[in-house]
C-alpha cells in the first residue's frame, strides 16, 4: 500500500498579505501555535510508525518554513525509509539552509514568487541555494496580468532544468493571447486556465489519496467536505476504494491532478507531489 496524504493543520498566519490570495489569514496566537505544533507532531508520530509506503505534501493555510516544528517534521520524515516524498508548500521566506539536514532524495518544496511581497533577488537566490543544495523544488507565481514581467525575468534567470509554473489567478478569465504569453512560461498552464469538469469522474482521492487536518480527520481532498474516518483510530481504511469525484469542478492543482481522465500522474512522473514534470526540460507532456 502507498497513501498519500495532503496535510494541513490550523496554521493560518503568514508573513505575506497577497491581495489575491484565497486562504483567510490570521494573526495566530501563542495557544494557536503549540495546537498547531502538537498537531504537526502527533501526525508526524503516525506517519513514523506506519508499514507501508507513506507520501506527504503539507498545504497549510499559512507559511509552514517560518515555523521550526514544520522544518524539523520536514527532515525526519525525509529520513524514513518507508516515506516516498515529503514536500510542502512555501514562499521561501525563509532561510534554507536547514534543507541540507534532509534526505535531498526524498524531499522537495513547492515554492511560489510573491511579486509584491520579496524583493525579486531575495526570491532567486533562494531557488539557487536550494538547487546547490540538491534540493528538488519547483517555482511558481500566480498569473495576475501585473505580474506577467516579473515571471518571464524569473523564467530568463532560472536555469532551463527548473519547472516555472504559473496558477491561473482566481476570477481572471484568460483571452486566448493572454493564455500564449502564460504558456511561454509554463507549456502545461492550459491545465490550469479554466476549471476541469469532475462530476461523476474517477480520481484517486479516497482511494490513495487522502486529506488530513490537524484533528486527523480524514476527507478525501481538501475540497470535498465528507470524513471518510480518523487518521489515528484507523477508522479510515475501511473507507478507502475507487470513487468518482461528487463535485461539477475542480479547479486546483492539488485536487485535479488527481484525476484519472488528465493522466497528470504521467506527466509528473516521480513529482506529482512537488509538481516537476517528467519531461522537463526537454518537453512537457501535453
Amino acid at each position: 500500500m502507498q497513501l498519500t496524504i495532503l496535510y494541513r493543520g490550523p496554521l493560518a498566519s503568514c508573513d505575506y498579505d497577497c491581495s489575491y490570495c484565497p486562504f483567510a489569514k490570521r494573526r495566530d496566537t501563542p495557544a494557536q501555535l503549540r495546537a498547531d505544533r502538537a498537531a504537526l507532531e502527533r501526525f508526524t508520530g503516525w506517519v513514523r510508525e506506519q508499514k507501508h509506503g507513506v507520501s506527504v505534501l503539507f498545504t497549510p493555510w499559512g507559511e509552514g518554513l517560518t515555523r521550526s516544528w514544520y522544518r524539523r517534521a520536514l527532515v525526519e520524515l525525509s529520513h524514513l525509509p518507508h516515506v516516498e516524498r515529503v514536500a510542502i508548500q512555501t514562499n521561501l521566506s525563509h532561510r534554507v539552509d536547514w534543507a541540507s539536514e534532509a534526505d535531498p532524495s526524498r524531499l522537495a518544496l513547492w515554492a511560489t514568487y510573491h511579486p509584491s511581497q520579496v524583493p525579486y533577488e531575495r526570491f532567486l537566490g533562494r531557488c539557487v541555494d536550494l538547487a546547490a543544495r540538491g534540493v528538488r523544488f519547483s517555482a511558481g507565481i500566480v498569473g495576475q496580468p501585473e505580474h506577467l514581467d516579473a515571471a518571464r525575468r524569473l523564467r530568463a534567470d532560472l536555469p532551463r532544468h527548473m519547472y516555472l509554473w504559473v496558477n491561473a489567478a482566481s476570477g481572471h478569465t484568460y483571452t486566448d493571447s493572454e493564455a500564449a504569453d502564460w504558456a511561454q512560461i509554463d507549456p502545461l498552464f492550459a491545465y490550469s486556465r479554466t476549471p476541469h469538469p469532475s462530476r461523476g469522474l474517477p480520481c484517486r482521492t479516497g482511494e490513495t489519496v487522502v486529506s488530513v487536518d490537524g484533528t486527523g480527520t480524514v476527507r478525501r481532498c481538501h475540497f470535498v467536505p465528507a470524513v471518510l474516518g480518523n487518521l489515528y483510530d484507523g477508522s479510515f481504511r475501511p473507507a478507502l476504494r475507487p470513487r468518482p469525484c461528487p463535485l461539477d469542478v475542480c479547479d486546483c492543482h492539488i485536487g485535479y491532478v488527481h484525476l484519472e481522465t488528465l493522466d497528470l500522474y504521467r506527466t509528473f512522473a516521480g513529482g506529482v507531489l512537488e509538481r516537476i514534470p517528467a519531461l522537463w526540460p526537454q518537453g512537457a507532456m501535453m
